[in-house]
């Protein structure tokens, strides 16, 4: 599944080929944040932490291989329920980010369990280690620059994220993770296209663009609103 290096890109991509007003994104730093929300409490990405949430319910999906998060079910419940047009940009911007975040993991997940179908591969531990090392390499292949600032805003909008509470602690370990991903991406960037052990280019490629689309059109169509 994609770590916070690919989610960071797909942030920037957004931004600089949407615009940020086009998509109705209001406090970048927020929504850069929502974008990697979901896997801060998985116990993974960042450490220390204060708690632990079992990916099936930060993902809102089941506890299975190559889970496929539930980002309709998201939306339906933190966006267009709890997210009040009244409240402050950040508060709103964390929520659509992590909506980003979950829709994302369920294009990728979706074009994996695809692959795999078609070539007739079994799920279990080769095939994990092999996708994962996949994912890692396509990683590195991004140019990514983005950092997170602990604002006064984004603690406030991340103790107020609607599925559950976000520390001011965690949300400085967060930050302190994302400036690691990225220095470890500058540091051992991938130039070039590069030879995978199990997945392709093509497969990352179309993924990619998938979820831009999916991530763009509906942003723009929040926007309108």
């Amino acid at each position: 599944m994609p770590s916070w290096n690919v989610h960071t890109a797909h942030v920037e991509r957004l931004l600089t080929r949407e615009g940020a007003s086009a998509l109705g994104v209001r406090d970048a730093n927020a929504f850069l944040f929502g974008n990697l929300l979901p896997d801060l409490y998985v116990g993974y990405m960042v450490q220390p932490i204060t708690r632990k949430i079992p990916y099936a319910e930060t993902h809102l999906t089941k506890a299975e291989f190559i889970p496929l998060p539930d980002h309709e079910a998201f939306w339906r419940r933190y966006v267009e329920r709890a997210a009040s047009p009244d409240a402050p940009a950040a508060e709103l911007d964390l929520v659509l980010g992590a909506w980003c975040h979950l829709a994302t993991d369920a294009v990728y997940n979706a074009h994996t369990r695809a692959f795999l179908a078609e070539r007739a591969l079994k799920a279990g531990e080769r095939i994990r280690i092999l996708k994962q090392g996949d994912f890692d390499v396509f990683g590195r292949t991004l140019d990514i620059t983005s950092r997170l600032e602990a604002t006064d805003d984004l603690l406030a909008a991340a103790a107020a994220f609607p599925q559950y509470p976000v520390s001011a602690v965690d949300v400085r370990a967060a930050v302190r993770s994302l400036a690691r991903v990225v220095g470890e991406n500058r540091e051992r960037h991938v130039e070039g296209t590069p030879t995978y052990e199990l997945l392709t280019p093509q497969f990352f490629s179309e993924a990619s663009a998938e979820a831009h689309e999916l991530l763009a059109a509906r942003l723009r169509g929040h926007a309108g609103r």
